[in-house]
């Protein structure tokens, strides 16, 4: 494991923490992203570990066009970008937002008059831009990606609008070999329907440019263009998981796809499922790019992610102390306690449920914490539909820190934890991506939780009253006199249906001195 002085290991914490995820100091953060060919305003929640877009839009003002030809970027993307950032620091004020930064790339990186928008942005909308550097790019597109999900290693591709970066994530850091080149949208567009042999061109750049050593056999994608292709690629696939975030296909099937675009018209590319208009025109150039860096980086799987540079500068501005708290976990928490009728109950489900597996993992010890945060979420709602609404839920929730098989055991885990039937037909495509004994975690884990909220009622106090002691061939609840809990039918029922997850006969209540 990577220390931070080299003799000290890395505290990573898993745990909950109700007043960290209640807390209402933090007001709304937002950043400003100048690209090539669209400028954004997101908007999250808060400068977070997980922080969640309260509010996104772009403005396609294409600065990139012609930048090739004159050096320079024109008139009408100049004025429209500056129109853009005006609206947007005025959206930004009147949501509350306490910090309000702004990146540029590319485009205003090359051009002769980028400066100069720069200064006409500051002057006209009150907003210092920082123009980011390719080093900067590839540095903040990958710590996005180190971000976004559980200690990631591999090979780190971010295509916008003017450029393409490659660097290498290797867990908590970005490694010292990076590559930025001017292979974005619009330039790839451009040797596209140029002169020559676009494969041809396109390989000797990435040829000359790319490091020997960035191999890695994943590949991370990032960029609009990539998250399209990977919205289309799910679709045709009849994809479980409807989240770009953490979709994972392999690098053969990747580039299969990519060609088949490549031969499609304008007119079929529109018509295919999950393509916006904006990105008809684009689709090509991004299939291009994966087609020819998969075919020169050679990794054995691409996995996309919906996070690049602006999550990446979030990350970067956090202390070590939260940057090293678990994605996953912190979403959850932020979501699940909220919305629980006791916030504090969760905590008391974690060391609960902590014997239920013996051979646990760190991995599956965050996916249950998570769990646990988000157990009381479905409350509210009807009792026939609490098990399927809370299972779609999680299946489509922006949370990172997780893929589609870590995603679909969440939702197949809370879909029992509020009783659903395990053989329902919409759990077919999430059960597809699990192994039988990760289904079978998944669904004692749920069913654990079940019966620990018909025992205590939701409270902390009769919980820490009781435990589970799971045999070979028999499963007893035991709980103390000080708990007070009865053997009722309702407590009975669901230890029977826990029993009946286990595979054991045997089941029963006992009263115990003390734990």
């Amino acid at each position: 494991m990577r220390t931070e002085t080299g003799t000290e290991p890395v505290h990573r914490p898993l745990e909950l923490d109700p007043k960290r995820a209640g807390r209402l100091d933090r007001k709304p953060y937002g950043i400003i992203d100048i690209g090539s060919n669209s400028v954004r305003l997101v908007v999250y929640d808060q400068l977070g570990r997980a922080p969640l877009p309260r509010f996104n839009e772009k403005s396609l003002c294409r600065l990139g066009d012609g930048l090739a030809q004159t050096g320079r970027i024109a008139e009408d993307g100049y004025r429209r970008t500056v129109e853009a950032v005006r609206r947007f620091r005025a959206i930004a004020d009147a949501m509350g937002v306490s910090r309000l930064d702004a990146t540029a790339t590319e485009a205003v990186r090359r051009a002769e008059n980028g400066k100069d928008l720069v200064e006409a942005i500051r002057q006209e909308a009150g907003i210092e831009v920082r123009i980011l550097s390719g080093a900067e790019e590839a540095h903040f597109a990958t710590l996005g990606v180190i971000s976004g999900f559980f200690r990631p290693v591999g090979i780190v591709g971010d295509m916008g609008g003017g450029s393409l970066e490659i660097a290498k994530a290797i867990d908590d850091r970005v490694s010292d070999e990076w590559v930025s080149m001017q292979l974005g949208a619009l330039p790839v567009e451009a040797i596209m329907q140029g002169e020559g042999n676009p494969k041809r061109r396109i390989d000797a750049i990435l040829k000359e440019s790319l490091p020997a050593g960035l191999r890695h056999p994943t590949f991370f994608a990032v960029g609009g263009g990539w998250r399209t292709f990977a919205k289309v690629h799910m679709l045709s696939a009849g994809t479980a998981v409807p989240v770009v975030h953490g979709y994972r296909i392999a690098a053969a099937e990747a580039r299969a796809f990519a060609k088949s675009i490549l031969k499609m018209s304008p007119a079929k590319l529109a018509e295919l499922p999950g393509v916006p208009r904006r990105r008809v025109r684009t689709l090509p150039a991004a299939a291009m790019m994966l087609d020819r860096v998969l075919k020169h980086l050679k990794p054995d799987h691409v996995v996309f992610s919906a996070l690049g540079l602006r999550e990446g500068w979030i990350y970067s501005q956090l202390d070590n102390e939260e940057r090293y708290l678990d994605p996953l976990i912190e979403g959850a928490q932020l979501v699940g306690l909220p919305l629980a009728r006791v916030p504090d109950f969760a905590a008391a489900l974690v060391p609960w449920t902590a014997g239920l597996n013996s051979d646990e993992t760190t991995n599956d010890k965050r996916l249950r914490i998570a769990l646990c945060a988000l157990s009381d979420i479905g409350w509210r709602d009807h009792a026939d539909i609490r098990a399927e609404e809370s299972y779609r839920r999680i299946l489509q929730f922006p949370f990172i820190g997780l893929d589609h098989t870590e995603r679909a055991f969440l939702a197949v885990a809370l879909h029992a934890r509020y009783a659903g039937r395990l053989d329902a037909p919409y759990l077919a495509g999430a059960l597809s991506l699990l192994t039988p004994p990760d289904r079978r975690r998944a669904e004692v884990l749920g069913r654990t939780i079940l019966l620990a909220y018909r025992l205590s009622g939701g409270t902390p106090a009769v919980l820490a009253g009781s435990r589970l002691s799971i045999g070979p061939n028999r499963l007893r609840l035991e709980v103390s006199h000080s708990a007070r809990v009865p053997d009722s039918e309702a407590v009975s029922e669901r230890l029977s249906l826990l029993a009946s997850t286990l595979g054991v006969k045997s089941f029963e209540i006992t009263v115990m001195d003390a734990l």
